[in-house]
């Protein structure tokens, strides 16, 4: 059988980029059961309550829902177990001591197959305060209005 090639996406925390700024990105790997392999090929998994911490010098993944595999049978995963992540030892230490002295959190913005294997893109990232997202709503706003105008002006209605 062929390896596949590219990427398919399985989940995307949008939440993420509204509640956090995100200031550095990694791409780790995910230790996963059969069943949970099964569960992501559908589709499904959610990242909403997702974060990432460094415990005894390794990275696990926390409250990431994948569900069970409904073809499964008593082999089945639990749906919110921890998982550990894959990173290289430098990307490990990198994100340990931003955390330990920033401040920061790390929390997974997408999982996705590249290449046939799961993958969970992770941020480090500070927490926004109320102002700082309805600024971004009000921005956001702004420039799509900016962007119908201009297309308007274009095609010659104003």
């Amino acid at each position: 059988m062929a390896r596949q090639q590219g990427q398919k996406l399985i989940a995307q925390n949008k939440k993420a980029r509204h509640d956090y700024l995100v200031e550095d990105t990694f791409e780790a790997g995910l230790v996963l059961t059969g069943t949970e392999v099964k569960s992501l090929r559908a589709g499904r998994a959610s990242l909403v309550d997702g974060f990432a911490e460094v415990h005894e010098g390794e990275a696990y993944l926390h409250g990431v829902h994948i569900p069970e595999y409904t073809e499964g049978t008593w082999t089945n995963h639990e749906p919110r177990r921890v998982r550990k992540l894959l990173l290289h030892r430098a990307e490990i230490d990198k994100i340990e001591s931003r955390v330990n002295e920033r401040g920061l959190t790390v929390v997974p913005l997408s999982m996705y197959f590249k290449d046939g294997r799961a993958k969970v893109e992770l941020a480090t990232a500070r927490g926004k305060k109320s102002y700082d997202k309805r600024h971004a709503l009000a921005e956001r706003q702004a420039n799509r209005e900016k962007q119908q105008a201009l297309g308007r002006q274009l095609k010659g209605m104003e």
